[in-house]
């Protein structure tokens, strides 16, 4: 953005903003319902919205906030979350809604980094349990209660297209996370006549996604925008399958945004629960063809469209319909055409266009591009390049035009990746971890495709730990998790008792990851059963003389039968042979998307009910049988 202020809209510029849109179904139907949490069933209607907003926008005012300004939001997922985005923007100022898996240090460094001028955190359900520690010229606020709780009274200020509307913040290569600024012109863009998943005022959009992510900016917006109803629901790691797909069906939800990850989940469990869904888009990281197909031979969605656009370009810029036609004869599921108002645009090494068909960067144009990094003119400058029709934004991302005019994404021109549908600078992780202090050097590989897809870290042993490598492993994992959200800390971490160096002189990366892939066993061969992540046991320490070798079959599997059983579903998730009673999922590679489907597999099979926080809180396997047994 070339400064370290938010841009302000002009005094004389014309009423603009994405609000205005939300005003113009207030009128139309005010008595519709504009949002509801489908646990509890608490309903807000357009004109209950739009009065509780209006009175936090008039507080926000008379306490100096408005454009120009950025407001954090720490709130749950629900009504209140809704009302204070609302009244944030209503406002003028930007909105930053906190990531609810961050730690409190990371969340301190968001706000710090963000200079925000308020906070505004909940009460009651709405309220997070985590510690705040906020920059000490921010207010702490709550939304407005009693009397001054609604009001009609509210004049929203002059904005223009290029007035931020919110800041998210993705993993940053530097060691630092670095915040987008998306103006009301890119979501305005994003929510008006598109052509990847119409929404109508009978629609009932799930919310899903976690507030800090873009994908929550199409389901709030474009639910208000149309006039639909969005439906809160919980995420799927707080219901077991069974009923969390039941829920869809029995709050009427017509239209979602599912990340690639919980899409796949969901196909190979229970591939027809998609089906009632009038729209489904898909996006977050490559769309497997086969868990595609399964869900269509299944009988739906209605609509299935796969999308694809990084934060930068305001959630998406390319849409693909899946049918039984369009995926005959391929291989992949391409990320297909832009969307309205798109340019992309497939460069080599020096930014030259390449021929159709050839591989190349893919540079994105159009009014869905952002303004840039808060604060970051350098980065902002490299990232965004200038061009007499608009800055065309670097993705980062190799792609190629297939004769048919979809595009195919091939992979990464730099080490960033995605898991579980979150954005991961693989070094971010690597600085974080010299930034301890446990360590000279830490390497971080991301290993495995799809639902068993985990980080794996290497890191450099001090000789002369007191407890050793276990201990500095188990150190380095726990000092990670204080400042690192869960979905960036490696499962494991193997330690390293020297560096291997390359011809270069450089650290031999392609050695490490070798290492990194060595198969998982309880007996210390292979990466994921050495220096533990903070729930796993210690294990063994290897060197960067072992090679990847087949792991020993040691034969080391629970007698009990019951225990058996959970093995078995474990392996067949998780990947990873010979697992003993002490053996723990989270240490194994396990996720909440994988706990998903585990609990829901144990439950089929056992006859059990079983939730995948049952799994998830198990201090071992031995442990979660010891849970199933008491049902």
């Amino acid at each position: 953005m070339g400064s370290d202020e938010i841009h302000t809209a002009g005094a004389d510029g014309p009423k603009r903003g994405v609000h205005r849109l939300v005003a113009a179904r207030v009128r139309l139907a005010p008595d519709a319902v504009a949002t509801r949490e489908a646990v509890g069933g608490t309903e807000l209607t357009y004109r209950q919205l739009w009065r509780r907003s209006g009175a936090l926008a008039a507080r926000l005012t008379a306490l100096g906030i408005g454009p120009g300004d950025l407001v954090a939001l720490e709130l749950n997922r629900g009504n209140d979350l809704l009302v204070a985005l609302l009244g944030v923007t209503r406002s003028g100022a930007a909105y930053l809604p906190l990531d609810s898996h961050a730690p409190a240090d990371r969340v301190a460094l968001v706000l710090d980094d963000a200079a925000v001028r308020a906070v505004i955190t909940g009460t009651g359900p709405s309220r997070r349990e985590r510690p705040l520690r906020a920059p000490e010229s921010a207010l702490l606020l709550t939304l407005p209660t009693g009397a001054d709780a609604e009001t009609d009274h509210y004049a929203d200020p002059d904005l223009d297209d290029e007035s931020p509307c919110h800041v998210g913040y993705t993993s940053g290569s530097t060691g630092t996370p670095k915040g987008v600024v998306v103006p009301h012109r890119a979501v305005l863009d994003l929510v008006t006549a598109p052509v990847h998943g119409d929404i109508t005022a009978s629609d009932r959009v799930g919310q899903l996604a976690n507030p800090a992510f873009d994908a929550f900016t199409w389901e709030v917006w474009g639910a208000w925008t149309a006039g639909a109803t969005l439906v809160v629901l919980p995420s799927v790691v707080e219901l077991d399958l069974e009923r969390w797909t039941a829920l869809l069906a029995e709050e009427g939800v017509t239209t979602a945004l599912l990340t690639t990850s919980l899409f796949h989940m969901v196909a190979r469990e229970a591939p027809g629960a998609l089906a009632p869904l009038r729209g489904l888009l898909v996006g977050g990281e490559a769309l497997d063809l086969a868990a595609t197909r399964a869900v269509l031979a299944a009988g739906g969605p209605g609509r299935l469209t796969n999308i694809y656009g990084p934060t930068e370009t305001t959630v998406l810029v390319t849409w693909f319909d899946c049918t039984e036609e369009s995926l005959r004869g391929r291989t992949r599921v391409p990320i297909g055409h832009p969307v309205r108002g798109a340019e992309l645009h497939v460069v080599d090494a020096d930014l030259n266009p390449v021929a159709p068909g050839e591989s190349g960067e893919l540079l994105v144009a159009g009014a869905s591009v952002t303004s840039g990094y808060l604060g970051r003119p350098e980065r902002t400058a490299a990232a965004f390049l200038p061009h007499p029709d608009g800055p065309r934004y670097r993705t980062g991302d190799l792609v190629r035009l297939l004769p048919d005019g979809t595009y195919d994404i091939l992979g990464r021109v730099d080490r960033q990746v995605k898991l579980r549908g979150f954005r991961i600078e693989l070094e971010e992780v690597e600085r974080a971890a010299a930034a301890t202090g446990l360590t000279g050097a830490a390497f971080v590989e991301k290993s495995g495709e799809g639902h068993t897809a985990l980080l794996l870290g290497a890191f450099l042993a001090d000789p002369d730990h007191p407890g050793g490598a276990e201990a500095q492993g188990w150190e380095l994992a726990e000092a990670l998790a204080r400042t690192l959200p869960s979905y960036m800390l490696p499962a494991r971490w193997l330690p390293l008792r020297e560096l291997p160096y390359g011809t270069t002189g450089k650290a031999d990366r392609a050695h490490i990851r070798r290492l990194l892939e060595q198969p998982a066993t309880p007996d210390g061969a292979g990466a994921r059963s050495a220096a533990p992540a903070p729930s796993a046991a210690p294990a063994q320490e290897a060197t960067p003389a072992q090679e990847a070798a087949p792991a020993p079959d040691t034969g080391a599997r629970p007698a009990d039968p019951l225990e058996a059983r959970i093995a078995e579903v474990w392996a067949e998730l998780l990947g990873v042979r010979d697992i003993a009673p002490d053996d723990d999922f989270i240490g194994l590679g396990g996720n909440s998307i994988l706990a998903t489907q585990t609990a829901f597999r144990l439950s089929e099979r056992l006859g059990v009910p079983l939730t995948p926080t049952d799994v998830l809180l198990a201090t071992d396997l031995a442990d979660l049988a010891g849970r199933l047994r008491e049902r």
